[in-house]
């Protein structure tokens, strides 16, 4: 692990095995960090926060480093995105852009570390009121194992350009590029104790989250997780922010584009192997053109290349774990009870070794069943028609998820009008999944609380304070 500065063993925790999901095989040990840890963890990030003088480090140096952090990326990247589809399972080529990301996300919080404003207040009266922004103080972050480095990058380069400092915990099964970013610290100099890495499992996360010299948690990942942060978090009232599940609609209407329509439906679901929390996994047709377009889906699903992430010709990797290639299994099987069966369904047949899931798409999905409600979190796709404006409106909101939707139309007005009527915190138009670093992400109802990227998302790291300067010379006359 990676505690003020320095690699370190864990105090009593011992070992635990990072696993390759395309050969099942251990591919590293990393420490399990025991409470110890954590707390030596944030007793480096307090101090460095306190005394050291980081919250009173300008802009310019604190933008300087994460420039220089950006730039440790893209010298490494070929490296870092190997080791990132060796341990994660996604495509070598995703995990390029992914590095790629993530270096664009440091270099933009470089350049807005100079650019955070307090506010004049008018009062009435011969003051002055000023709004100071500061930062919250020590971060603690908790990230998921679907974009293990660029989740890192939405975490600790908006709490850096704040002037906060963090303890983050990658997941236990995807730790090894976020140790290598650690190692980048180092070759840049960055302080002692404002970045520290622990390993572990759950209960790493949780004594992380239950710590009193802790300011603010933010968390990525599932819902029942999510809640089990909030009402930790709750007892020292720490600041929360959440990004949570989804079960995002990819809604196609008659009149949009057939061909780019089919595309973009099979990369709103299998990109990443569907291991996205945004993943377009309910797909609604309008019935116009729901059999053309199942039977075009299912057609052409068949070509996705299921296979090795290291080959340049695949599509679809293996999933991170067979825990996770277990659960995606039980909903396969579930699936063939509550639809209709169009392509997949299985485990990839003729592979010895991995946790390969073939791409599966089910048809006439009744809106109440459990494969169109909950979460697989991998590529099984629900497809459901639907008659008119109304009735898509009614099928996508009626979720608990308010985490992102697309809308294919030729009619614009009719986008709009859509845009205007869903319950989510992302809509994308004739496309799917583009995130850029310099707008906001998040979700509306259980998909979250708060948001991250964009302006606004160092303003989750931020604290206000008021302050009132008296302009007037004379006493206050109160006696």
């Amino acid at each position: 692990m990676y505690i003020d500065g320095e690699f370190v063993e864990s105090q009593g925790g011992g070992w635990l095995p990072v696993y390759e999901p395309a050969t099942e095989e251990v591919l590293a040990e990393v420490p399990n960090a025991a409470a110890a840890d954590v707390g030596a963890a944030v007793a480096a990030a307090r101090r460095a926060f306190d005394t050291d003088g980081w919250a009173d480090c300008t802009g310019r140096d604190r933008g300087r480093l994460l420039l220089k952090l950006a730039d440790y990326l893209r010298g490494n990247l070929s490296s870092l995105a190997e080791l990132e589809a060796r341990n994660s399972g996604k495509p070598l080529v995703e995990a390029q852009g992914d590095i790629t990301d993530a270096a664009t996300c440091f270099e933009y919080y470089g350049g807005l570390a100079t650019k955070i404003l307090g506010t004049v207040n008018p009062v009435p009266d011969n003051a002055i009121s000023l709004s100071i922004r500061e930062p919250v103080g020590v971060a603690g972050q908790i990230i998921p194992w679907n974009y293990p480095l660029l989740m890192a990058a939405w975490k600790l380069a908006p709490a850096l350009a704040a002037g906060c400092t963090c303890v983050l915990k990658p997941a236990e099964q995807t730790p090894l590029t976020v140790l290598e970013l650690a190692r980048g610290l180092r070759e840049i100099g960055f302080p002692r104790g404002v970045i520290n890495i622990v390993t572990g499992y759950g209960e790493t996360g949780a004594a992380l989250v239950a710590h009193p010299e802790v300011d603010k948690i933010a968390f990525t990942g599932s819902v029942p997780v999510g809640k089990l942060i909030a009402k930790e978090a709750a007892n020292t009232l720490k600041r929360v922010t959440l990004e949570l599940g989804g079960k995002s609609p990819n809604i196609f209407f008659a009149d949009a584009d057939f061909e780019a329509a089919i595309d973009g439906a099979l990369f709103g679901i299998f990109i990443n192997q569907a291991e996205v929390c945004s993943a377009g996994s309910r797909i609604l047709v309008q019935r116009p053109i729901y059999a053309r377009f199942i039977e075009a889906m299912a057609e052409k699903a068949k070509r996705i290349k299921v296979g090795n992430p290291l080959s340049a010709d695949t599509k679809m990797g293996p999933v991170v774990s067979k825990e996770q290639f277990e659960r995606i299994r039980s909903y396969q099987e579930l699936g063939k009870r509550e639809a209709k069966l169009l392509i997949g369904g299985g485990a990839v047949k003729g592979m010895q070794r991995g946790y390969y899931v073939e791409p599966t798409i089910f048809a006439d999905v009744p809106s109440g069943s459990r494969i169109a409600r909950e979460e697989i979190f991998g590529p099984v796709a629900a497809v459901l028609p639907f008659e008119d404006e109304a009735d898509a409106i009614r099928i996508a909101n009626d979720s608990p998820y308010g985490l992102a939707a697309a809308v294919w139309s030729r009619d614009i007005y009719r986008a709009f009008r859509m845009v205007k009527r869903l319950r989510v915190g992302v809509i994308w138009v004739n496309h799917m999944q583009p995130t850029y670093v310099e707008a906001p992400w998040g979700g509306y109802k259980q998909s979250g609380i708060g948001r991250e990227l964009g302006p606004g998302g160092v303003d989750e790291y931020l604290e206000t304070k008021q302050v009132y300067i008296n302009l007037n010379e004379q006493p206050i006359g109160w006696y």
